[in-house]
């Protein structure tokens, strides 16, 4: 009496069921375009935990969930944060979005070419998954929530700022007209903004509380775009356009793969995406086919070029 689906087609399916209050998209990578496309296709509340949608499907999706009068809830703790900060305030009084950024597991070591995967996954604070954390060593992480932002709140990318917060204990904050900033502040603790994307506008008792008195000062630092490039190459590609973005995100995904898998070194990562973007003349995408056929070229060519590194 059970169905069971997997792949490809399973997805498929899965996200075109309409029988649910709320749909998780978690899957990690551009994979997870199309399912949640076609959530957003049904008018369904969709909490998105996967970043690669944004930063791939970009206006696309949010013009599809407005159309579609489907809702989109941000599960990322850092836009979890913002999406409260906004809470009840009006859109033309933001003056910047301030990201938080623990900075990964390099912000205070040199990077070298012989980091291994071992090494680039301790991340100091977070415990994610194996792609995530190395886009969070390698800042990319960081730069494709700047993309994310720019869509899921309406702002330029130029009101979007990175700051380094080693602690991990203000998740963003938002600075309106009036010079007045707004954080948040909670333990680093991915049950919260989960609890809230799934009870939202409420929100669910959680059992972890942060005790004040036990804090020390809270630090910030301006991020370092040439000791992180791939940070500087995703606000670029953001800045260049729709087609930029698929590119940035096809390249990385490839890159960091091969690289878990120890057949790359780690400062080939933002090296490899440099030179697919160069590479590349950016352009309009106007369908989720378009993104995903030029998210397959890349690939590709993402994977010579590493033919030619090795």
């Amino acid at each position: 009496g059970l169905d069971i689906y997997w792949g490809k087609d399973g997805m498929e399916a899965i996200s075109r069921l309409t029988d649910f209050d709320i749909g998780v998209s978690a899957l990690v990578g551009v994979v997870g375009l199309r399912p949640t496309w076609n959530m957003i296709q049904n008018g369904k509340t969709v909490a998105l935990a996967n970043k690669e949608v944004l930063v791939t499907g970009g206006r696309l999706v949010m013009e599809a969930a407005k159309e579609c009068r489907a809702t989109l809830l941000t599960v990322d703790s850092e836009h979890s944060a913002i999406m409260q900060c906004l809470r009840g305030e009006k859109h033309a009084e933001i003056e910047r979005i301030l990201l938080t950024a623990s900075g990964g597991p390099f912000f205070e070591k040199e990077i070298t070419d012989d980091i291994t995967p071992e090494e680039a996954l301790r991340h100091p604070t977070w415990k994610m998954g194996p792609k995530i954390t190395i886009d969070s060593a390698t800042m990319m992480n960081k730069g494709f929530e700047v993309i994310e932002a720019r869509w899921l709140f309406n702002v330029p990318v130029e009101k979007v700022q990175v700051v380094i917060h080693r602690q991990s204990i203000v998740h963003s904050m938002v600075e309106f007209r009036d010079g007045s900033i707004m954080a948040n502040i909670a333990p680093p603790d991915m049950e919260i903004p989960i609890a809230y994307a799934l009870s939202y506008p409420e929100r669910m008792p959680a059992p972890h509380r942060l005790d004040i008195f036990a804090m020390k000062a809270l630090e910030f630092k301006a991020p370092d775009e040439e000791k992180f490039p791939c940070l500087r190459l995703a606000i670029e590609a953001a800045k260049s356009g729709h087609s930029a973005q698929v590119v940035l995100n096809a390249a990385n995904e490839v890159l960091v793969a091969r690289f878990l898998a120890g057949g790359l070194r780690f400062t080939d990562i933002p090296r490899g995406v440099e030179a697919m973007l160069e590479q590349h003349a950016a352009c309009a995408l106007g369908s989720v086919d378009e993104v995903l056929a030029l998210d397959g070229e890349i690939r590709q060519r993402t994977e010579e070029w590493i033919e030619t590194r090795l």
